[in-house]
Parts: C-alpha cells; sequence; structure tokens
C-alpha cells in the first residue's frame, strides 16, 4: 500500500521506539557507539559523522516524500551543494545556472568552485533553446531553481531533465521555495533535488540545514561516501527539530499559499504596486508550467514598487507585522530588500536584481492582519 504525503511525512524512518514506545525518534546526543567486537557495528553505527539515528530518521523521511533513493542531511543548504557539486563534478566541467539564481549558490560557483576549476554560465532557464545552446561536451550538470529566488520564475523540469539526459549531464533541483509538497522534481526526471531544509522543510526559522534527495541508489551511495568524508553532517538535535517541522509541512503549506494569494490580490489592486511576481498569476511567463509541475504556487511573492530603491526600502521599513529579516520559509511573514540584503553578492554580475524589488515570504498569520500591516507599509 502506498502511503499518501502526509502520511510519510509523519512516518517514514520514524516508527515508536521498540524498547519505550516513544512516538517521537529521540535524540541521540552522542558521538561513538559500542561495538559489539572488533569490526562489529550495533545497527551499523560508529561515529556520529558517519551517520546517527536521529540523523537517520530525517533521511529516511526526506527520502520517502521526494520519492527518491536516497536522502541525506547537511548542516546548511549550501554545505549539501557543496558535498553535490564536489561528489559529482571535477576540475574544467561546466555547469548551467538559473539566470536568477540565488545569491549563495552564485557566490558558491563564482568565489570558490571556479577557483577549483568549475565552469559556469548563467542561462534563463524557462528557454530551452537557449539552454541547449549554452550546453558543451563537458556540461556536467543543469542547476534549477523553480520557482527562482527573489524573481519567481519558472523552469520546466520535464523538458530540462530530457535535455540534461540527452547530453549525459544530470539535472539538479532546488525544491526549497516549492517543498516536496508543491513539487516533485525527481518524477519529473530530475536526478538529484537540493533543500535547504532551514526554509519550509523546518519551518519554524528556529533551525539551519540542507539536504539532498537522490533518484538513483547508487548515486545516493556516492553522495553518501562525499558526505561523510566532507562531513558537514547534520547535528541530532538540528535533525530532530527538522523532522519535527517536516511533519506538519502539509498543513503549513496550504495556508501559507492561501494567505499569499490573498497577498498578491492586494498588492495588484494597489496604485504603488508597478509589477507583481507570483506564478499563480495567469500572466505570468511561466504560469502553464508552474500549473503543471506544482500543486499550488507556494508562499513566496516579489513586487516591484513606485519610486525606485529608496521607495522598496520604505516600504520594507514601515512594515511591522512582516518581519524585516532574510531567510523564508517559517510560519512567520518576512519582508526584504533581495538588492541590499539576500542578493548583494550578485550586485554588477549578470544576475543583479532589480532595485526596486521586495519580496515576501507569506506567514500562516491571520491574513486580513498581514493585509492590514502590507497597506499600512504601502501608504
Amino acid at each position: 500500500m502506498s502511503n499518501g504525503f502526509e502520511t510519510l511525512a509523519i512516518h517514514a524512518g520514524q516508527e515508536p521506539d521498540p524498547v519505550t514506545g516513544a512516538v517521537v525518534p529521540p535524540i541521540y546526543a552522542t558521538s561513538t557507539y559500542k561495538q559489539d567486537g572488533v569490526g562489529g557495528l550495533r545497527s551499523g553505527y560508529e561515529y556520529s559523522r558517519s551517520a546517527n539515528p536521529t540523523r537517520t530518521a530525517l533521511e529516511t523521511a526526506l527520502a520517502a516524500v521526494e520519492g527518491g533513493a536516497r536522502g541525506l542531511a547537511f548542516a546548511s543548504g549550501l554545505a549539501a551543494e557543496d558535498t553535490l557539486l564536489r561528489t559529482v563534478c571535477k576540475p574544467q566541467d561546466h555547469v548551467i545556472i538559473p539566470g536568477d539564481a540565488y545569491g549563495g549558490t552564485y557566490r558558491l560557483f563564482a568565489k570558490v568552485h571556479e577557483r577549483w576549476g568549475l565552469h559556469y554560465d548563467p542561462v534563463p532557464l524557462h528557454d530551452l533553446d537557449a539552454v541547449a545552446a549554452a550546453m558543451t561536451q563537458k556540461t556536467r550538470l543543469i542547476w534549477v531553481e523553480t520557482p527562482t529566488n527573489p524573481l519567481l520564475g519558472i523552469a520546466d523540469i520535464a523538458g530540462l531533465a530530457q535535455l540534461a539526459h540527452d547530453a549525459g549531464a544530470l539535472l539538479v533541483v532546488d525544491n526549497t521555495f516549492a517543498s516536496p509538497y508543491l513539487q516533485q522534481p525527481l518524477a519529473l526526471g530530475a536526478d538529484v533535488v537540493v533543500h535547504s531544509t532551514t526554509k519550509y522543510v523546518g519551518g519554524h526559522s528556529d533551525v539551519v540545514g540542507g539536504a539532498l534527495v537522490a533518484a538513483a541508489s547508487d548515486l545516493g551511495e556516492e553522495l553518501a561516501y562525499h558526505q561523510n568524508a566532507m562531513g558537514a553532517v547534520a547535528g541530532p538535535f538540528d535533525a530532530w527539530l527538522t523532522l519535527r517541522g517536516l511533519k506538519t509541512l502539509g498543513v503549513r503549506m496550504d495556508r501559507h499559499c492561501d494567505n499569499a494569494e490573498r497577498v498578491v490580490d492586494l498588492l495588484l489592486a494597489h496604485p504603488r504596486v508597478t509589477d507583481v511576481l507570483y506564478p499563480g498569476l495567469p500572466e505570468h511567463p511561466g504560469h502553464e508550467v508552474a500549473a503543471k509541475q506544482m500543486k499550488r504556487f507556494g508562499g513566496m511573492v516579489s513586487f516591484r514598487v513606485d519610486g525606485g530603491e529608496a521607495a522598496a526600502v520604505e516600504v520594507c521599513d514601515k512594515a511591522e507585522l512582516f518581519t524585516l529579516g532574510e531567510s523564508l520559509g517559517g510560519v512567520e511573514s518576512l519582508i526584504e530588500h533581495p538588492g541590499r540584503m539576500t542578493h548583494a553578492s550578485v550586485a554588477g554580475s549578470k544576475l543583479e536584481v532589480p532595485a526596486d524589488l521586495v519580496r515576501l515570504s507569506v506567514g500562516i498569520e491571520t491574513v486580513d492582519d498581514l493585509l492590514a500591516d502590507l497597506t499600512r507599509a504601502l501608504g
């Protein structure tokens, strides 16, 4: 019998403790494990960098909800990305990244991996012809964010998977913005899913973490080897918090989407807003693709303000219930100015974002309170 998403999120890898009957996996705050004779590992555990039962529970649940063969939990989303790149790429390989990639991902390529000999090109991933034209014989990965951060662009996962596989490359999808509840990249042909579990998976702004989920067990084994060899693993308490957040992901995402749709309606009607970026809008250029590959359109909304950068910064400063802060995906609503905050690292590059852009992470508060706060902030 195949179980539904919410059932998997609550039960996969999380059987009641056989000794005590505890329904929540314990926090195994241990670095090492007693061995049953030299080389005799009890349940396969020897050292908590290599494996820890709390982390195993999270990794099992993540693989289940993404429909993958192997899940791996890391200390941060960027630690997961770095481990993936150094597992599957070598110097002189080539990677295609989104034309509006997350600033931290861009920094990882531009400031860390480029020095190591990895080449990359930012490409508008919604344009399959442009992606095909940018590929070379050394292209090892197509790296996808959909929706993108912060411009909420949409890429066709199935179409990009076909392009990648025809060229002998892998398709990696950063599924952080959509979450596994709203989008299943592996079912659409992706080889690996990346998450900053800090965001929607954790969902409470109280833990930093990252994850990889591989579609194939052999690639999963390679990633697990490098996870252990490189060592940027999630600690047991972080894994426990993330697992707790995952249990309520489905119900939280429903409310995030409900509230975001109401916020979009308000912004569309406001005279100071010049553009609203949200894939749920029929006029959004990626709406048709998003409707095909997403269950709903998510809790992230970006918009542009009449009056340029100063006006956008003023809106961020005047909001009260929307907390001025970086990150996203928590139960509380956040507002930020990408150009000066999360995407400052791409200033002056091809990935620079508009100065009049404001990004919202719409939380799960009473929606009328959120609408009133935005109305005040916009003036």
